[in-house]
């Protein structure tokens, strides 16, 4: 092939892959390495093509020649750095990145990379100072300016991700990502009307099904949504992006013997210390190993020590980069029987690989206990105090199937420190404590906590709430409510061991509402600090109720905010009865359902196994 027309094939494959036409510009980029094995650029388009592509090894294998081939070009250093991060292979990420900026300290793409892989590390202050960095080389570089606002986030600055979002959309207003940052910082801020709006304004902008999914779960939050309106917003994100996906679905051709050992897969986006990797700690490492093989399909695995626990179970598929049509072969592949979503509509979920229906039987679980809207989904687990036996289950996009005890079982966190004496007894007055996410803490509910403040006077209340104005809102609203503000106080973000020594300061924990706790609650109690709770009529309101019965505590749950007082303040009145519930409440956790591994596994599997048993019965009498 003559010279001219290498070059003619190169740029047409550009302009495929400029185009999203990635099939074409592989093809292309493909002939021209036939004839010139080593050219640089068109190893390089094909490398990010198959990045694209979800061909995370082959992009790396493409982008390694040209790294080596031109070792002091940048440009090629940094597309190996994010080719490694999509593979969650975050230190030789970093590596990369750090030899792209040593190489060219004006390349702003670099530096971006790096900040996500600082951010992948949870190295908060090292991905900001990189996010700056990128931004003062390339100031309207927005993907810098949404990762920027994004980390602000996360690490609990919160209003100046706020004005840059704003301005950012001033510039870009189809740039969902910067609906979705000033959406999550108003909700972590307590806004959440403004989040709401946020979040609706995006809706009509194409492909914005993650942002729909944003709404869904913010509304969980809002005391405005029963169970019904939920049922209602979540059905119309499968009228949208659901039941359209239903034409891929093909026919499924799993063995249906109902006994036979089944494949169960997991999905999520992320898995290690966070606390869906916790409470779904339990759950692997007490599987069945004769009766079910496990696959676990995630994004990022997370290098800590709970998700070197959870890697060590089942064969784990990392999923970086893939699209949904991509993992729904990649499960088919792998001849799944029982699909199981953990993220239900939180960040970075898998809504439309269920979607597609690549598993017979899909099932919603551990995110939290809602619906997920989608008709794909057959079954979605509860227990009978989330969702009482008898209720009308007709606000479920799913069928639902109550496990006997428990929907969590709580694993013994290695970083608890012994549970201390009473706080009372050395400070001179009960400290009622919540440290759940700000974003729980609706006005009726802090109006409540105030009501209790008003009932104890000389009682203190503890808050979780990350720096910013809504720590200034609260104890205004706590004043006008005749609380005076010393009364109120309030930590921010900090490493695991120092949360939960937290607890050891803390006499009596509030549960929010109408979102509820579940690891927060957990971890509470484990801590032997008794938690109060309101159940609502909402699923995600009834956590507390659910977690309190199975130690057979029922007694600290109330049915309206009134009682919701009177026995967090009897409680306080008590300080013989909150010693003895403090020296007891470990034992207590670790005796009860929420802590038998054992028996919850059995209990999950068992719920597979009928749910399993029903499709082969469907399939046989030709329902399916």
């Amino acid at each position: 092939m003559p010279a001219s027309t290498l070059q003619q094939t190169f740029e047409l494959a550009v302009r495929h892959h400029q185009a999203l036409r990635l099939g074409e510009a592989e093809a292309l980029y493909r002939q021209v390495l036939a004839q010139a094995p080593d050219q640089p650029n068109c190893l390089h388009g094909l490398g990010g093509v198959l990045l694209q592509a979800g061909r995370v090894a082959e992009a790396l294998d493409a982008l390694g020649r040209v790294a080596a081939l031109q070792p002091e070009e940048a440009i090629y250093q940094h597309a190996v750095g994010m080719a490694l991060a999509t593979a969650a292979r975050y230190d030789e990420a970093a590596v990369a990145f750090e030899r792209a900026v040593s190489l060219n300290p004006n390349l702003a793409e670099a530096h971006n990379g790096l900040g996500n892989v600082y951010l992948a590390r949870s190295e908060h202050g090292k991905a900001i100072a990189a996010y700056r960095r990128a931004l003062q080389i390339q100031p309207r570089f927005a993907q810098a300016v949404g990762n920027l606002s994004s980390a602000l986030v996360d690490c609990g600055n919160l209003e100046e991700p706020i004005a840059y979002c704003r301005q950012a959309l001033q510039l870009w207003p189809d740039a969902l990502m910067f609906y979705r940052v000033l959406g999550w910082a108003y909700r972590e801020s307590g806004r959440l009307d403004d989040a709401i709006d946020c979040y609706r304004r995006a809706l009509s902008l194409p492909n914005a099904s993650q942002v729909h999914s944003d709404l869904l779960f913010l509304l969980h939050f809002h005391d405005g949504y029963d169970r019904r309106r939920l049922y209602e917003e979540h059905a119309r994100f499968n009228e949208i992006y659901g039941r359209p996906l239903r034409s891929q679905e093909r026919p499924h051709e799993n063995d249906p013997s109902p006994e036979r050992r089944l494949r169960l897969g997991y999905v999520a986006y992320d898995l290690g210390g966070n606390p869906l990797g916790r409470f779904l700690l339990p759950l692997l490492e007490n599987h069945d190993p004769g009766n079910f093989e496990l696959f676990c399909y995630c994004d990022y695995p997370r290098p800590d020590e709970v998700g070197k626990r959870l890697r060590s179970h089942g064969v784990w598929r990392t999923l970086g980069g893939m699209s949904h049509e991509q993992v729904a072969q990649l499960i088919r592949g792998d001849r799944i029987d029982v699909l199981v979503d953990l993220s239900m509509h939180s960040n970075n979920n898998r809504m439309l690989l269920f979607a597609r229906k690549p598993a017979p039987v899909q099932v919603t679980y551990l995110a939290y206990c809602s619906t997920t809207g989608l008709e794909a989904i057959d079954y979605r687990l509860t227990d009978p105090y989330f969702d009482p036996v008898g209720q009308n289950d007709s606000c479920y996009a799913e069928k639902s199937y109550r496990l006997p005890n428990c929907y969590w079982c709580y694993p013994p966190p290695a970083e608890a420190p012994a549970v201390g004496p009473l706080p009372a007894l050395a400070n001179g007055y009960i400290t009622f404590g919540c440290l759940n996410e700000f974003s729980k803490v609706t006005a009726r509910c802090l109006s409540t906590w105030c009501d209790l403040l008003r009932e104890l006077p000389g009682s203190r209340l503890t808050l979780h709430a990350k720096e910013g104005e809504h720590r200034r809102r609260a104890v205004e609203q706590a004043a006008r409510s005749g609380i005076d503000p010393a009364r109120i106080e309030f930590v921010g973000r900090r490493n695991f061991d120092v949360y939960l020594a937290q607890y050891n300061q803390i006499d009596i924990a509030l549960d929010p509402f109408p979102w509820t706790g579940g690891a927060t609650s957990c971890d509470a109690l484990y801590m032997g600090v008794p938690l109060v709770s309101l159940a609502g009529e909402t699923a995600v309101s009834r956590g507390g109720l659910s977690i309190l019965s199975n130690l057979e505590m029922p007694e600290l749950v109330a049915q309206d905010t009134g009682q919701y007082v009177r026995i967090a303040a009897g409680l306080a009145r008590d300080t013989s009865r909150l010693m003895a519930i403090r020296s007891s409440l470990r034992n207590r956790m670790l005796a009860s359902p929420l802590m038998d591994g054992t028996r919850f596994a059995r209990d999950v599997e068992q719920a597979y196994r009928q749910m399993w048993r029903n499709w082969c019965t469907s399939r046989k009498s030709g329902c399916l």
